[in-house]
């Protein structure tokens, strides 16, 4: 915003101002909060897939070899024999690293935008409930997601100690899955880490319903139930892995 028809003597005197109130970003704020309602439904559609994936952990074996150790393997040839083994993989592994640092850039963008905006007033008791605490606690709950999947590709995907244990072996899911939740601290992590899961995913799946236009009455009806009923599911299905094994049912 810049005065019109501005007093000049007033202006030398540094009464009026022609300069911006801010100055104008780099990026627009719609466009970062596009690019993390796009990279935030990525997340949300992956970790729905690979929750149904990782529940054939309670299917029978076959041919004296674990459902999910097979699914794994055909993660792993994909594409073949036109493509090399893992190729496909590695795409997908490349989409959600880029994904995931467009994630956290918008997230630190937006946020240390909100805070220069707002200066010293801050608005409170506005809403009540989940919702509020969820708003509030989006950029800690994504720090300490953040932490997890890094903890978790250590543990199993590459193994690295002592995210890992002692007895992981690249390729033998099952094993390796048993080995790491028979460990209660880790197993206890891993729960309260899809607790959080649930409180981010949902809001920022609620989030994602306005910043990309939907305002239709039934469509963000249906939209919102989504909004919590899918990471609800992969809530209690990522659950009940780690807790299947470290009570002993699964071994």
């Amino acid at each position: 915003m810049t005065v019109k028809n501005a007093d000049r003597d007033a202006i030398v005197h540094g009464k009026i101002t022609e300069k911006p109130l801010r100055e104008q970003p780099s990026y627009p704020t719609w466009a970062i909060k596009l690019v993390m309602a796009i990279t935030g439904l990525i997340f949300g559609l992956y970790v729905l897939v690979h929750m149904v994936g990782n529940l054939k952990i309670y299917m029978p074996d076959h041919a004296g070899v674990a459902a999910i150790n097979e699914y794994g393997e055909f993660l792993r040839t994909m594409g073949g024999p036109i493509f090399p083994r893992e190729s496909i993989l590695w795409v997908f592994r490349i989409v959600l690293l880029v994904a995931l640092v467009l994630h956290v850039h918008g997230a630190f963008a937006l946020h240390g935008r909100s805070t220069r905006s707002r200066g010293k007033f801050k608005r409170t008791n506005l809403v009540g409930g989940l919702n509020s605490f969820s708003t509030r606690s989006m950029l800690v709950t994504g720090l300490i997601l953040l932490l997890f999947v890094i903890f978790h590709v250590l543990d199993l995907t590459m193994g690295v100690a002592p995210a890992a244990p002692d007895a992981f072996a690249h390729g033998e899911i099952y094993a390796n899955l048993i080995a790491s939740f028979s460990r209660w601290p880790v197993a206890i992590f891993y729960i309260l880490a899809m607790v959080v899961l649930f409180l981010h995913l949902s809001h920022g799946i609620y989030l994602a319903v306005s910043d990309l236009g939907i305002t239709g009455k039934r469509w963000r009806q249906v939209l919102l139930v989504v909004a919590y009923l899918v990471p609800a599911i992969v809530m209690i299905g990522n659950i009940s892995m780690p807790l299947s094994i470290a009570l002993g049912w699964l071994s």
